[in-house]
């Protein structure tokens, strides 16, 4: 059985292992039947600003890594947005 400490530190690891990224944060972790969705933000540079060969500057994403009980990801997607995070800031 899986603990939410060990389902944060996986999801990490795997963004910063598989995406340019700076800095992630896990802002929300969920366990629905037998797999585990984490919500993370990250900073990484404008893809738009560096294919034009302009200084980078950094964007903030939200990722969904979806895990089962063993902890292997089974599923990756980067967010439009996230409805928790936006709704807060308004």
């Amino acid at each position: 059985m899986s603990n939410i400490i060990d389902v944060k530190k996986n999801a990490v690891k795997f963004l910063k292992e598989n995406i340019n990224c700076y800095d992630v944060t896990v802002v929300k972790i969920e366990k629905v039947l037998e797999s585990w969705i984490t919500i993370a933000e990250v900073y990484e540079d404008d893809s738009f600003l560096k294919s034009m060969n302009m200084p980078p500057k950094q964007v903030r994403l939200f990722y969904m890594v979806k895990m089962d009980e063993k902890l292997e990801i089974t599923a990756f997607e980067r967010l439009n947005s996230f409805q928790g995070m936006d709704s807060a800031s308004e």
